[in-house]
């Protein structure tokens, strides 16, 4: 029944009918499919907020009995073994435990109040005590009544749903959460130098009471929002009626918070702390009823496994004890990704480094290609592609510094260098640098460039044969 609590509907383009949306769609499905896990994920957020002993804590789990004020009091007066007996007489609405079908008959008051809340005194002033008898029996049987027929006035109506939510067999907040309401109502602000002020915290007093109404039977969490948007609806018409928010909580604190069996001497202490606690339910009613973002957020997670929109409380709800169940999910999707976007990233970077040297290797001759082979080869391990191209430069031609080498290479040496690199190398019409295209375009043509270097071969040789010669015949004078 509350899961069709605030819906949002938004029209859609594509269709022609509209879509209906539920925000708490994954809350009420983890409350109705995992209650424990959803106990936990709510009740490890109410700590966060207020402070509840061990004992109080497990009161609100129902781990045990709660412990209330008059139920260790010896003096049992008058009014209380009064109540007492009221509520042995059960009916089938009346005096049973909350309902679905209670629920539907007590609807139709509540629906019938709506439209009169102009009465003046409603809920304070009663009403005929024959007609609500009549119409209590009427509730009972099950049988349809006609409201609008003019035979019941509406303060008969008013004081028959008082009646009904005190003859319950307890509170419609529930006993077990009887402590958490009192931490709540002490729920205030905190000055800059953190010193604790009067002034009331409202929004954690919002928020702690949107986890706590989570966390109610769902029949008392329906009828708790009918009657709280009910009294909202009557407290705006204050001026007619002349019941503001603060005295309609005081008309039904006793009702919906109070522990039964209990009289206003029992609750002396904390019965201020009540009717405001009550007065502030119905003045902040449209609100009290919406999941906080981060429950929303957390039970979407547990069912789709994915992570879109977080807010700033995730952090510490993902790490509380209620969240448990709900690591592995984003865990083990979350470790699927990093292990995939790790190989894409480095497959992509050994087939860039490939083809980075390929392209060095592909160079022509140069410094700046020696000096790249250089860098390749020093980060060997980490840059360089295994087998695909060889890496080993190419060996250095030794000099000869003696004399002899000296006139060999003067004389013979440029002839066999040229022989052996015109035997060596293959034509590659690619490969030109710039100091074959300027050679080029100062010898005119390949033909006109060998004859050129010909001649100068014959001179160089002419010359040092005369050298040779001079320098015999100066030896030989010598010796002679």
């Amino acid at each position: 029944s509350d899961a069709i609590c605030n819906f949002v509907i938004c029209n859609d383009s594509f269709r022609s009918q509209p879509i209906i949306f539920n925000p708490d769609f994954f809350v009420e499905k983890l409350r109705h499919e995992k209650p424990e896990v959803f106990t936990e994920l709510v009740v490890s957020n109410i700590t966060r907020l207020i402070d509840l002993p061990g004992a109080e804590l497990a009161q609100l789990m129902g781990e045990e009995d709660p412990k209330l004020p008059g139920t260790n009091s010896t003096a049992s007066g008058f009014f209380r073994s009064l109540m007492s007996l009221k509520r042995k007489e059960k009916g089938v609405v009346f005096g049973s435990p909350l309902t679905e079908e209670g629920i539907a008959q007590v609807s139709q008051l509540i629906e019938y109040l709506h439209k009169n809340l102009r009465a003046e005194g409603l809920f304070r002033v009663p009403g005929n005590s024959i007609r609500q008898q009549i119409l209590k029996d009427a509730l009972n049987s099950g049988t349809d009544i006609d409201l609008d027929s003019g035979e019941f006035h509406s303060n008969d109506v008013a004081t028959l749903l008082k009646m009904f939510l005190g003859e319950l067999p307890e509170p419609l907040l529930t006993h077990k959460h009887f402590h958490a309401h009192l931490k709540i109502a002490d729920l205030t602000l905190f000055d800059e130098k953190g010193n604790k002020t009067s002034t009331p915290d409202k929004e954690r007093q919002i928020e702690a009471l949107q986890l706590l109404f989570l966390i109610l039977p769902a029949p008392n969490r329906s009828l708790l929002k009918l009657l709280l948007d009910l009294l909202y609806q009557t407290a705006k018409k204050q001026d007619k009626n002349k019941m503001s928010a603060h005295n309609l909580a005081l008309m039904f604190a006793p009702h919906i918070l109070w522990p039964r069996n209990v009289t206003a001497n029992d609750l002396q202490e904390n019965i201020t702390k009540l009717n405001n606690g009550v007065t502030f339910m119905i003045k902040h009613s449209q609100k009290l009823f919406k999941a906080p973002v981060y429950i929303r957020e957390c039970a979407r997670l547990h069912y789709l496994g994915s992570r879109a929109h977080t807010s700033k409380d995730d952090l510490d709800l993902l790490t509380s004890p209620g969240s448990k169940e709900l690591q592995p999910l984003k865990s083990q999707k979350r470790s699927r990704l990093d292990s995939c976007h790790q190989e894409e990233t480095q497959q992509r970077t050994e087939e860039a480094l490939k083809e980075l040297f390929r392209h060095v290797h592909n160079m022509p001759d140069s410094a700046k290609k020696k000096k790249l082979i250089r860098q390749f080869n020093k980060h060997s391990t980490t840059l360089t592609p295994g087998s695909d191209v060889p890496t080993s430069p190419a060996p250095r031609r030794t000099r000869s510094r003696s004399f002899s080498g000296l006139i060999k290479r003067k004389v013979l040496g440029t002839p066999v260098i040229l022989e052996r690199k015109s035997r060596d190398t293959t034509p590659e019409p690619a490969r030109v640098s710039k100091e074959n295209v300027q050679l080029l375009q100062k010898c005119g043509s390949p033909a006109h460039m060998s004859q050129t270097k010909l001649k100068s071969l014959e001179g160089r040789k002419e010359e040092s044969s005369r050298r040779m010669r001079a320098l015999l015949l100066s030896k030989d004078s010598s010796s002679l």
